[in-house]
């Protein structure tokens, strides 16, 4: 029987690091760094019992830093074209290898990751990690590619701008500037380096990432990375053959085939072997930064082709666009789209204190031919941490929200480290701003680190409230990975209550979830300060479909065992709830 997946986000750099300096652009010896190697067995044995299945190690194919490793062959990045002192991870520099900062040896480090690998599966989760399809990091440079495989951008015909099988887009006859820094920005904080060969020199000028066309991208253009040239002109027309518009029906086998008969773009190519190089070496799937900015074409193309190596290969993605999510679901091949636009950013202004519950059952009715694939989360590395203070400022208000986020649907639940404890993110790590743990700077995740407590595990320097919340979070995902109906049937009994039962408003959620073996019944209060009681009332239809022949059932609260009672009169279930601020129940028919 299947089950809900669990997935533990973790930004690998910073998951271990123990240093609580965390200076405004601190380097690698004052801010300190985490390594493979903290993944330990007792870590990895926490994560597990957690709650998780997967984890998403973010960070992991080496990327652009600023850290001399020129004595393992690896070229020094510049300043101007690096976001941050330890570097974007979605800069990357090396798709067939490891970030060095992550090995206790340089040289040593893809061994360490392998190890790593190995110490996850023998802990029962599966790895996950990035690949960034839109951009590479300006300087690539792979120095330990397979026999075979050239860099991107080798063999390129860089007096055009736009060739069919070139790698990048070129801007001939330019050389490549850094933006103009404004507001007091400076590399480093100002900090000058003494490292060799650093400077960049791009001739011609590529594309930014994100598509600028200038050859001094500005500030706020993804200036440290470069396009992808996908057989897209610089007009928007396609150098690929179109999926014919049935391929959204047929699977992965025949996508693969179709495939098989084309002749399709350099870059692809590129891409897929360095997916099946990954799975080769162990992991389980990806998740792929910003898949709507490349053609779905060649998410059928790479996809399928992952299916035919490892058809359990966990896939998901980053899609923004509503209007495209059946498009990369079923035409792509995707198994996993994040669900922001519409239920996180829902979910984020009912927290926030203005949304209104209304939102979520329209969003998920909405959704429900394609909900298995919409992934729910609160918290990643690109959204604020809900207890800092440009958020909610209070981690328990995030409580009603998670339970909801795991619950209403079949599909997987993702968490970030650190928010299972709290985390505000209050540091200035140097780029960036608080609010969003930094992912560009050697830093410390203070609230994290009493739950590393040195290195043991065990959650030894937590206050109460953070070990209580803690807590909370391993009851909910714990249940959700064994409960049968979370992978069953949904019907919202929101509406119904809110029309007929006094003092139920749009601050309260009800729905309930059932299978043949497992009824629950789900309600949730998300305000700070109201308290509810009301009769909570379940439809006449439920209680038939649920074959409710009785006077009288007994309910037990799975998160933390109180227990309720379910009266039937004249065909309809009734259940007297009372509910503290931020309470939330998810009642076991038994």
């Amino acid at each position: 029987m299947n089950r809900k997946i669990v997935i533990y986000h973790v930004f690998t750099r910073l998951f271990g690091n123990t240093e609580t300096a965390n200076k405004p652009w601190g380097t690698i010896e004052e801010n300190g760094v985490g390594k493979f190697a903290d993944f330990t067995k007792k870590a990895l044995k926490e994560i597990k019992n957690l709650g998780v299945t997967h984890i998403w190690y973010t960070g992991v194919p080496h990327h652009a830093v600023i850290n001399d490793y020129t004595e393992y062959g690896i070229s020094n990045d510049d300043p101007n074209v690096v976001k941050g002192r330890a570097g974007s991870p979605y800069a990357v520099k090396d798709y067939y290898n490891v970030n060095p900062d992550l090995a206790i040896d340089p040289s040593n480090r893809l061994k360490e990751f392998k190890s790593l690998i190995e110490r996850t599966h023998n802990a029962g989760m599966k790895v996950i990690i990035d690949i960034v399809p839109n951009h590479v990091a300006r300087r690539y440079e792979g120095i330990t590619n397979p026999n075979g495989v050239t860099d991107f951008g080798f063999g390129d015909d860089t007096s055009v701008q736009y060739q069919k099988d070139n790698n990048f887009y070129y801007i001939p006859g330019s050389t490549f500037q850094h933006p103009v820094w404004r507001d007091g920005y400076r590399p480093l904080g100002g900090d000058t380096l003494n490292i060799s060969n650093a400077t960049l020199v791009e001739v011609p000028a590529k594309w930014t990432g994100n598509g600028s066309r200038s050859p001094q991208p500005d500030m706020n253009d993804w200036y440290e990375t470069v396009r992808i040239n996908y057989g897209v002109s610089p007009d928007g027309a396609l150098d690929f053959d179109m999926l014919p518009n049935d391929y959204g029906e047929k699977d992965y086998k025949e996508h693969f085939n179709y495939w098989k008969k084309k002749t399709v773009p350099s870059s692809w190519r590129k891409f897929r072997d360095i997916a099946l190089y990954w799975l080769k070496m162990g992991v389980d799937g990806f998740r792929y930064d910003m898949a709507e900015m490349v053609p779905v074409e060649f998410w059928s193309f790479m996809n399928s082709s992952i299916k035919m190596k490892n058809p359990d290969a966990f896939l998901m993605a980053e899609v923004y666009n509503p209007d495209l999510y059946r498009t990369y679901i079923h035409k792509g091949n995707m198994d996993y789209l994040y669900d922001k636009v519409d239920f996180y950013d829902g979910l984020k202004h009912i927290m926030k204190g203005y949304g209104w519950s209304d939102h979520l059952p329209v969003v998920q009715n909405g959704l429900q031919d394609i909900e298995h694939h919409m992934l729910h989360f609160l918290e990643n590395h690109d959204e604020q941490r809900i207890a800092s203070p440009e958020f909610v400022g209070n981690a328990e208000i995030g409580k009603p929200a998670m339970v909801v986020s795991a619950t209403i649907g079949t599909s997987p639940t993702m968490i970030y480290f650190g928010q299972e404890v709290g985390e505000p993110a209050a540091e200035h790590a140097g780029f960036g701003s608080p609010s969003r743990t930094s992912i560009f700077d050697y830093i410390g995740v203070p609230h994290h680190q009493r739950w590393v407590n040195n290195k043991k595990f065990d959650g030894g320097q937590l206050n109460k409230n953070e070990a209580d919340l803690r807590d909370f979070y391993k009851r909910l995902l714990n249940f959700t990975i064994q409960s049968d109906a979370l992978m069953g049937y949904y019907r919202e009994i929101h509406f119904y209550n809110k029309e007929l039962t006094e003092n139920y408003n749009h601050r309260v959620l009800s729905y309930v979830r059932w299978s043949s073996n497992q009824k629950l019944i789900v309600v949730v209060n998300f305000d700070v300060n109201e308290h509810f009681s009301f009769d909570l009332k379940l439809p006449v239809d439920v209680v038939n479909q649920w074959q409710l022949t009785g006077e009288s059932y007994d309910l037990i609260d799975t998160l933390y065992g109180s227990k309720h009672q379910l009266e039937i009169r004249s065909g309809e279930g009734h259940i007297a709830v009372n509910l503290n601020p931020l309470e939330s129940f998810i009642f076991e028919l038994k």
